[in-house]
């Protein structure tokens, strides 16, 4: 079908390239005959000239700059062109006018108007096909710029997902020994903390898969944390955790604030005999800001490769605010604390 197009298009441009000759020959003369005959015969010149200059000059000397070459043979091709318009004008004079000269139209008479006139056809066959060929090229890295994209997206996907995945045995592992530890105990708070970690999981397994999840719903998972973490702890926690009052259509990339509430239980540790954590969530103007702190002794240090570490969580504020994102983390006072702002959540 394309092949089937191509050939019509160019039989299409030969034929009136052919009628432009006719008319252009035909300025004040009517030898039909002549003109017929001499636009004809100046036609396979013209359509040889325009192919060489287009499939072999240009590509092969041209657009691979090699621009010496290409001035040295589009010089041999005006030559050779020039001395064929020559013996054309000269076997034409011959045989269909008898050397008869004065009957010859003006127009074909002049070698410089006939030579101009067939290079001017090959310079905007020329034009038309580089033309052509740039919007072809576009095209093709258009295309392949967004198959880089798409594969760029795509490994982005793996990673958030591999990020993901992470998070859930992380989670559950530390959850599930708190409550081996109670049931050891025979603690009457065992059913409870089943019951929370249900609700934990039904939230981790369902909706860590979706791109974006409520705010609200995240906070309100972070607060079923803290109690479970309560009942962990006994009289050893001091928590106070504050909250704006978020609206339903703000949303978050899932279990991102999570892992911070969950880091701040795991590695703080006890100052005058209690665990301290102070926490913050507000919402303005789609700004998001996230204060955490808790007790941490000078000398501690935090182990980054065990769990999922702060670097998951950081890659995957990354991945999802990439440029409206800040995280500043801070061990100072026998404080640890996290800082965590984002613009534009939505």
């Amino acid at each position: 079908m394309i092949k089937t197009r191509f050939i019509l298009i160019h039989i299409l441009l030969w034929i009136s390239v052919w009628f432009f000759f006719v008319y252009f020959f035909s300025y004040n003369n009517d030898n039909t005959r002549y003109i017929l005959w001499f636009s004809s015969l100046l036609l396979p010149l013209t359509i040889g000239v325009t192919y060489f200059m287009v499939y072999f000059l240009i590509p092969n000397y041209l657009l691979k700059e090699k621009y010496w070459k290409f001035g040295l043979y589009s010089f041999y091709l005006l030559v050779f062109t020039s001395y064929e318009i020559v013996l054309l004008l000269y076997g034409c004079l011959y045989f269909l006018l008898n050397f008869d000269i004065n009957s010859m139209p003006p127009m074909s008479k002049n070698f410089t108007f006939v030579l101009v006139l067939v290079f001017l056809v090959v310079g905007l066959v020329s034009f038309v096909n580089l033309l052509n060929r740039n919007f072809k090229t576009i095209s093709l890295n258009k295309e392949l710029e967004n198959k880089v994209l798409a594969t760029n997206l795509q490994l982005k996907e793996q990673e958030l997902h591999y990020l993901k995945m992470q998070i859930q045995p992380h989670f559950l592992f530390n959850t599930l020994n708190t409550i081996y530890g109670f049931a050891l105990k025979q603690s009457k708070q065992t059913p409870e903390l089943i019951l929370r970690l249900s609700n934990l999981l039904d939230y981790i397994l369902y909706q860590v898969s979706k791109p974006r999840v409520s705010l609200k719903e995240e906070v309100l998972h972070i607060g079923e944390y803290i109690e479970l973490e309560k009942i962990r702890f006994q009289d050893t926690l001091n928590v106070v955790f504050a909250s704006d009052e978020i609206d339903e259509d703000v949303q978050i990339a899932p279990m991102l604030l999570i892992p911070f509430v969950e880091n701040a239980f795991k590695h703080g540790t006890l100052e005058k005999g209690f665990l301290r954590i102070e926490m913050n969530v507000s919402v303005k103007e789609n700004h998001l800001r996230f204060f955490l702190r808790n007790s941490f002794l000078d000398d501690e240090e935090i182990p980054e490769k065990t769990g999922i570490g702060l670097e998951n969580i950081r890659k995957r504020l990354e991945l999802h605010y990439k440029n409206n994102h800040e995280l500043s983390i801070v061990k100072s006072d026998k404080w640890f604390t996290v800082n965590l702002s984002i613009s534009n959540l939505n």
